[in-house]
C-alpha cells in the first residue's frame, strides 16, 4: 500500500522547479552540493534549503566526505510515485480502449 503522507512529501518537494533540476542532475549520479547549485546561480544557503526539503521527503541522500558534501538520489519515494500514477494509467488505458 502506498503511504500518502510519504507522497505528499514527495509531491510537495517535487513541486519547485529547482528541486525538480536537482532531481533530474542526481538521476546521472551523485554529485556536491557545489555541483548542484552551480546552474541556478542561488546562494548556497538557498540550495541548502532546497536539498534540506528533499532530504525530508526522502528523496535524496547526503554524505560528507572530507569537506565537501555529496549528494545522491533515493529511487525509493520515485517508485511509491510511480506505483500511485499507475493505477491511473491503467484506468486510463480502460477508458480509451
Amino acid at each position: 500500500m502506498v503511504k500518502y503522507r510519504t507522497l505528499d512529501g514527495t509531491f510537495g518537494a517535487l513541486s519547485d522547479p529547482t528541486r525538480r533540476g536537482i532531481i533530474m542532475h542526481l538521476n546521472k549520479g551523485e554529485a556536491s552540493v557545489s555541483e548542484l547549485a552551480s546552474p541556478y546561480g542561488i546562494s548556497m544557503p538557498a540550495i541548502s534549503k532546497h536539498l534540506k526539503v528533499l532530504e525530508e521527503a526522502g528523496l535524496i541522500f547526503r554524505q560528507k566526505k572530507g569537506r565537501v558534501h555529496y549528494c545522491r538520489l533515493a529511487t525509493a519515494p520515485l517508485g511509491e510515485v510511480d506505483t500511485w500514477l499507475a493505477r491511473f494509467r491503467r484506468s486510463h488505458r480502460r477508458v480509451i480502449n
